[in-house]
């Protein structure tokens, strides 16, 4: 299934000594966080956020709220041609993996993997082929193939030996809820998870992640202002633990109270209709400084760097492979 890819994984703490590397795939989330003047009190606020938040959802047995603390390790996935793993390395993906320490009985308990999603392809797919595909029509619409050759590679990725050997469940990514669409509440709710909501129509978001083999559910978490998007493979609520569940709730909220504080961070929640909306007024600014335009910039620039280096000089290689994928 993978004959002509070798995968590799690379690993790093993101702790408040955390510096991005010059050569390697930096998730932009990450290094904008810790870059400048205030890079390692960015960083100590933001674990302490998501320890404190952690603590508040796993609240059982933990009457000080201090019992967890999150561990984050930043996955760096390469991409190899070539059989014996002796060709061009490419930066492939770069995820999040949780890990919990139960301070209580000084148990390390693993998390969950997945959380954070940043792709060089999948850059090159919504920041050069979909606005490329859109000039100078008068409707919007996604090609036919958009994001085929990233889902193929993802899923190739869950199914090999580095995977494996590395990560005892497959993974959830965890990212915002569409602005462009409007979501219900529904009447399930769950402990841990909180309310969930619903959508009739999928983003190009929840289609993209569809290749992948990834389906999606939307959820408020206890004491949350909006819902966030779950997309993973399997069942979401039976597959993992609530001490996994939580581990990115915590994390994946945290983050989006720093990147969209309008929605994540706003002052009133979420109604039984809500639609997500970025010029919202009524928020409040975490302690973590944060540019946004930056992160904007550097997808486009990050999908460029992806058609150059990888799409292009490799595009006969890809195609062929693409074409003899069998999931």
């Amino acid at each position: 299934m993978t004959k002509g890819l070798k995968f590799a994984i690379k690993s790093v703490a993101f702790d408040e000594d955390y510096k991005p590397s010059e050569n390697t795939r930096i998730t932009t989330n990450f290094a904008n966080l810790a870059r400048g003047e205030s890079r390692q009190e960015n960083l100590r606020n933001a674990l302490r956020m998501i320890d404190n938040r952690f603590n508040a959802l796993a609240h059982w047995d933990n009457p000080k709220g201090d019992r967890y603390s999150v561990e984050l390790d930043i996955i760096s996935v390469e991409l190899n041609f070539g059989a014996e793993g002796n060709g061009d390395a490419f930066p492939l993906i770069e995820i999040l993996k949780t890990n919990i320490v139960d301070r209580k009985t000084n148990d390390r308990i693993e998390g969950i993997v997945g959380n954070n999603f940043s792709s060089y392809v999948r850059d090159y797919d919504f920041s050069v082929v979909l606005p490329e595909h859109n000039k100078n029509q008068a409707k919007f619409s996604i090609p036919e193939s958009f994001g085929d050759l990233h889902g193929k590679l993802f899923k190739a990725f869950l199914t090999s030996d580095a995977y494996k050997a590395n990560f005892s469940k497959l993974p959830v990514i965890c990212i915002s809820a569409s602005s462009s669409k409007t979501y219900q509440r529904t009447e399930n709710q769950h402990p841990v998870m909180g309310i969930e909501y619903k959508q009739d129509d999928f983003s190009s978001t929840d289609q993209y992640f569809a290749k992948m083999g990834m389906q999606v559910r939307y959820f408020m978490p206890p004491n949350s202002v909006a819902p966030l998007a779950f997309y993973f493979i399997g069942d979401l609520l039976g597959d993992y633990t609530n001490l996994e569940l939580i581990s990115t709730i915590s994390t994946m909220e945290t983050f989006q109270k720093i990147y969209r504080p309008e929605i994540y961070n706003a002052n009133s929640a979420a109604g039984a209709i809500y639609q997500p909306d970025l010029k919202h007024q009524d928020y409040s600014l975490t302690r973590v400084v944060y540019d946004r335009e930056e992160r904007s910039r550097l997808a486009v620039e990050q999908g460029k760097f992806a058609e150059e280096h990888f799409i292009k000089p490799y595009k006969s290689v890809l195609d062929q492979w693409s074409a003899n994928y069998a999931a």
